[in-house]
């Protein structure tokens, strides 16, 4: 394994990237290599002047870009995702040294992140005459917002920068990005690279602290912001929004069941990918009574087989969980387990290691209302419930003010159809999960977002609708 130092050093020093620039700022700050503890290298932190700034050069851009023809931003924004294609190993590497997942996980994450960029680039927005008749005409158009802010969690850094960069960007829309304090290493990269294919304020980057956040949601020149993250933050993205009735699209938690009748392996893969750290991973699991032991036992089978190390070293499946906070967070659902009394069908008890590891863990059977059973733990540990009734699991499963996703598992498909139609999520699989498709939307029902990412409409969220009427004589 080739050094730490060495996977940095590819890309040199990290700047805010203002107006086309790289820029210094005087603060600093240090992210952590989750796996070890050891800092990784400085980082800006940026003021308020630094957003003023920022903002005055999106505005500018906003003057010019719009102006570009949608197929020579289409062909700048192709060029740029080719470039960040020949990085890919090299980035790779830079986001499990500062998110913490496997290597082959990160490797797909760019992968997928560029597919995803690739499709949404390739839509268009076009004029719609919805009236025509010789004396007159009635056309809707879509015209872009303006100054456009992404705000990004630690999960998916490259992932989710991209898919809000690329449909704002093609629609005409500056934007700035602005990373999770925890994983800014990769976000102000891409931006960097960013530079060479677009006029200088459309793209640009600021990392900071825990006040940059609110200054970009309550400025008055910003008509956009597009976050993921929690419901929490998400409910104050929104209040601060709407004092200049800003758009909002807001991608929020999940609690996410599944009513499973078999393949326990993809199973545990669903809920445990990325240490449990994808908003849509499934997180309650029910299983029919008649199959539940077997099907439990060999859900615990399946675990013991999967590695806990190092993302940087193959072969392991679970790395750390990405940051101390979020560390923190999880080990408290240990405490619950003596606390509540709960049945433990593997794990239960984590493993004393550097670095921020939490050791895989089924709950067998907790109450409905325990907080495992109700709350999203985002880091590997889930609870596993028993079902016999299908309108009372299916009242079960929809019982929590969350809806991003949903799966069901059966060797039926017109039962599994049925039951999938019921569920309220923004998202429902049928023998599978986390399925994406760029030309699908994605987004939550109820505390779970506003709007959504992916397809035509990720795009006409970045854009204002008009009707234009046009008539051929005064009338």
């Amino acid at each position: 394994m080739s050094s730490v130092s060495e996977s940095l050093n590819v890309f040199g020093e990290y700047y805010n990237i203002i107006n086309g620039e790289r820029q210094r700022t005087t603060k600093t700050r240090n992210g952590i290599d989750p796996a070890t503890g050891q800092s990784l290298p400085e980082v800006p932190v940026a003021t308020e002047n630094d957003v003023y700034n920022t903002v005055e050069a999106a505005k500018a851009a906003f003057k010019i870009w719009p102006l570009v023809s949608w197929a020579d931003r289409r062909r700048a924004i192709l060029a740029y995702l080719t470039e960040i294609e020949g990085l890919a190993d090299d980035l790779a590497r830079l986001l499990t040294l500062e998110q913490g997942k496997p290597l082959i996980f990160a490797k797909m994450e760019i992968t997928s992140a560029l597919d995803f960029s690739r499709v949404l680039a390739k839509m268009e927005l076009e004029e719609e005459t919805i009236y025509s008749d010789p004396d007159r005409k009635t056309v809707i158009r879509y015209t872009p917002l303006g100054v456009a802010v992404a705000i990004v969690p630690w999960n998916f850094p490259i992932q989710l920068a991209l898919t809000k960069i690329v449909p704002a960007l093609v629609t005409g829309n500056p934007i700035i990005l602005k990373p999770s304090p925890f994983t800014p290493y990769c976000g102000l990269k891409i931006v960097e690279l960013a530079q060479k294919f677009f006029p200088k304020g459309v793209l640009q980057f600021l990392s900071g602290d825990d006040n940059l956040g609110p200054w970009l949601t309550a400025h008055p020149d910003v008509a956009k912001i597009s976050f993921t993250g929690s419901s929490f933050t998400g409910k104050k993205v929104m209040e601060s929004a709407s004092k200049t009735l800003k758009r909002v699209t807001l991608e929020l938690g999940g609690n996410d069941p599944a009513n499973i009748a078999a393949v326990a392996p993809k199973i545990v893969e669903f809920s445990f990918v990325n240490s449990g750290q994808v908003c849509v991973a499934i997180k309650r699991i029910y299983v029919h009574e008649d199959i539940y032991e077997p099907f439990l036992d060999a859900m615990v089978a399946y675990i013991k087989t999967l590695s806990i190390g190092d993302g940087l070293e193959t072969g392991n499946f679970f790395g750390p969980v990405q940051n101390l906070q979020q560390f923190t967070h999880v080990k408290r659902f240990f405490a619950d387990i003596e606390n509540e009394k709960l049945t433990v069908a593997v794990g239960g008890k984590n493993e004393v290691r550097p670095g921020y590891f939490i050791t895989p863990t089924i709950i067998d059977r907790p109450p409905d209302n325990s907080r495992i059973a109700t709350m999203e733990p985002f880091g590997p540990i889930v609870p596993v419930m028993q079902w016999k009734d299908e309108e009372d699991v299916i009242a079960r499963a929809n019982s929590t003010s969350m809806g991003l996703g949903a799966s069901v598992w059966s060797s039926s498909p017109e039962n599994a159809s049925r039951i999938a139609r019921q569920l309220q999520a923004g998202s429902v699989w049928v023998n599978t999960h986390l399925q994406l498709n760029p030309s699908a939307p994605f987004g939550g029902h109820k505390e779970s977002g506003i709007g959504h990412e992916l397809g035509l409409g990720s795009l006409k969220s970045y854009c204002n609708i008009q009707s234009l009427f046009l008539i051929k004589n005064p009338i």
